[in-house]
């Protein structure tokens, strides 16, 4: 990991946390109100946690391969472009 892309991997980090803790934390959604069209909003909210997990883990992958383009060109510039 070359320090070009040190911020970008800690970013992808976070990232992933954010779409990994909100569904460890069960007392903030095991209740049954507020309802949205009817579905109690443990339900609701577990479908936009879904959501939540798509966009950020995408965000994620985007940086992260981003991340690994500077490792490469680090690395070749490094050792002198040669492979």
């Amino acid at each position: 990991m070359s320090s070009r892309s040190t911020s970008l991997w800690v970013a992808v980090g976070v990232l992933l946390l954010l779409a990994a803790v909100p569904p460890l934390l069960v007392p903030v959604y095991a209740r049954l109100t507020p309802e949205l069209w009817g579905f109690p909003f443990y339900f609701w909210f577990q479908f936009l946690l879904v959501i939540w997990a798509a966009i950020t883990t995408s965000i994620a992958f985007v940086i992260a391969k981003e991340a690994i383009r500077r490792d490469r060109a680090a690395r070749a510039e490094h050792s002198g472009g040669a492979r």
